[in-house]
């Protein structure tokens, strides 16, 4: 199973990407071999083995939610450049009104 220069022109243009002909045909080349070795994938036997999202065994890594008093706002606000009624103010970035 292969890979056309055209399929990889048409996700290139999808990216945003400008691609030389050579580039096109490299591309081409190593995606084509990608594919060819997933498929030898398809061959392994995996009888009695569940779905993995993570080949090890990891723990949760984030903190249990708890309910902290967050700081002043008046200390959140005392590095401001500016503010207004006890908020951030920022400039006006939508079309004046």
């Amino acid at each position: 199973m292969g890979i056309t220069r055209e399929e990889v022109r048409h996700v290139a243009f999808l990216a945003r990407l400008e691609l030389t002909p050579e580039e096109e045909e490299l591309y081409s080349e190593q995606l084509a071999r990608i594919i060819d070795y997933m498929e030898k994938l398809k061959e392994l036997d995996t009888t009695g083995i569940g779905p993995t999202t993570h080949p090890i065994p990891t723990p949760n890594p984030y903190r249990e939610d708890k309910v902290q008093p967050s700081i002043p706002q008046e200390e959140a606000l005392r590095n401001a450049p500016d503010k207004e009624r006890g908020f951030f103010k920022v400039p006006r970035i939508i079309g004046e009104g």
